[in-house]
């Protein structure tokens, strides 16, 4: 086997660790401990030490943190504020964010394995930004006046839907803290937010930066604690108008049914994604095997979006392995804090575990394994770059969700057999096509069933454009102005006219 990962875990790198300052729940705009007073530990990745311990929110919790969110927007301000007020609070908070960059990013370092780097220059200016972006659109939401058949004169009002549970992931932390409260501020809304029970740590400094922006009491609310218990009473609270959710497709199931069985809640989904990334003989090789490693390995595999599934036409087949195999050996793991790293730790023991038993599965289904395909190191939770060579469409690692670095390359033929191939999955969030015809980029565009198609590019995410699923990858879209509009509501409103000279 060669294409073996460099790498480097260093004593005074893993030790960095930047100073924990906000640990308890926050209601009603304080921190406070549970109502049980129980607390759940959150570990570095990097050596699998605890960082600190967290409060741990339950039903009860919740249930306090929901009356908080309610009253805040049934009396409070902040659905009653102009839509210029609302913006310039929030362009207040994107201010904050940045201002704090290095330390959230700091706090996803050692909370999810994020690349330090990435952080301070990606993660959290795009977080900034994207708060930026609904600040702006604050002040431009708009109903229509319709023209009606009849004597009436009617228009439409786009009213903030209530009160809004966000759960979010751990391997965007602060990014998707902003995707989520972002527009659902910018709407009027008031929340309840449940981060991942891996990375609590930026959603709580977050909350902080909430209250210094002058975000009225009680419209942000941040309840840390487990998917089964908090979690779960989100998405079965009586009281909680709609759940926004990211992560598995077996959770979304699970919220699902919860918001059927209690008030019939709005629900939208961002679920997994086994995305493809098609390379069409044409293609430029390197800027293929490029985008194939960018696409498969970013942010050590654990994006929903990953294009882990790679078709290469058979022409470059062989040429582009080798390119690939080459390449790989340059991609560097080791501590999130050190420049030189591009893939950091797993986020936790759990899904490590769970990626090397993907591994094992590509080995014994009889794939070529042409790089990596172990541990890294004896510290932390590090998974070696992984390319299997000769992937079939029936293999696990073809079919499921790994959430790692684990890369399947398979071989095609033709145009209406990729598309066919490449469909034939229950997952539809994004697809990438590499190749030089025109002709052939928008046929496969418009037949691929995705939600995202990146043409010669990949993780072309932007504040404008939307971002969702098809089929099992979820429903409802972040970003965009699509992002603002599943927190509003459309009222019509209808009065009679009469003797109009026109109607």
């Amino acid at each position: 086997m060669s294409g073996e990962s460099n790498g480097k875990l260093t004593e005074s790198t893993a030790m960095l660790t930047p100073e924990i300052k906000f640990t308890k729940l926050f209601i009603n705009g304080q921190f406070v401990d549970s109502i049980s007073g129980k607390t759940f530990e959150t570990i570095d990745p990097r050596t699998g030490d605890v960082i600190t311990k967290v409060a741990e929110g339950n039903k009860e919790d919740i249930d306090l943190a929901v009356e908080a969110a309610r009253d805040a927007f049934d009396n409070g301000p902040w659905p009653r504020l102009s839509g210029a007020q609302r913006r310039r609070i929030l362009m207040k908070l994107a201010d904050l964010i940045e201002e704090n960059a290095e330390e959230l990013a700091a706090l996803d370092a050692i909370d999810g394995g994020r690349l330090f780097h990435d952080g301070k220059t990606i993660d959290i200016p795009g977080a900034a930004e994207t708060i930026r972006y609904y600040a702006g659109v604050a002040d431009k939401i708009h109903g229509e006046t319709l023209k009606m058949s009849r004597e009436f004169q009617a228009y439409t009002l786009r009213e903030p839907i209530g009160v809004v549970g966000h759960i979010i992931p751990w391997n965007f932390p602060t990014q998707m803290f902003a995707m989520k409260v972002g527009p659902a501020l910018a709407a009027g809304c008031t929340m309840i937010v449940k981060p991942a029970e891996q990375t609590p740590l930026s959603a709580l400094y977050c909350a902080h930066l909430t209250k210094l922006a002058g975000i009225p009491d009680g419209a942000v609310n941040v309840v840390t604690g487990y998917g089964s218990v908090a979690g779960a009473a989100i998405s079965s609270h009586m009281d909680i108008d709609k759940v926004s959710f990211t992560g598995s497709t077996e959770v979304g199931r699970l919220i699902m049914q919860a918001a059927a069985m209690s008030n019939l809640k709005q629900v939208s989904l961002e679920l997994g994604g086994k995305s493809p990334i098609i390379i069409f003989d044409d293609a430029e090789l390197d800027k293929a095997v490029d985008l194939a490693l960018l696409g498969t390995l970013y942010n050590k595999g654990e994006i929903c979006v990953a294009g882990s599934r790679v078709f290469v036409q058979e022409g470059i087949y062989v040429e582009f392995l080798k390119k690939l195999e080459e390449k790989v050996g340059s991609w560097v793991v080791g501590d999130p804090f050190d420049l030189d790293s591009k893939q950091g730790p797993q986020v936790e023991k759990k899904q490590f575990e769970k990626i090397l038993s993907y591994i094992e599965h590509g080995k014994r289904e009889g794939a070529t394994l042409l790089a990596g395909g172990k541990r890294f190191g004896e510290m932390g939770y590090y998974v070696q770059p992984t390319i299997f060579a000769d992937v079939k469409d029936d293999m696990i690692i073809a079919k499921e969700e790994i959430f790692g670095p684990v890369m399947s390359v398979l071989k095609f033929k033709t145009i209406g057999e990729v598309i066919r191939r490449a469909n034939a999955t229950k997952y539809g969030l994004a697809a990438g096509v590499i190749t030089s015809n025109l002709d052939t980029a928008n046929t496969v565009s418009r037949s691929i069933r995705a939600g995202v198609i990146w043409i010669n590019c990949y993780f072309a995410f932007d504040q404008d454009s939307p971002y969702g699923g098809y089929k099992m990858s979820g429903f409802g879209r972040d970003l965009g102005i699509d992002g603002l509009d599943k927190y509003l509501h459309v009222k019509s409103v209808a009065t009679p006219i009469y003797n109009t000279p026109w109607l």
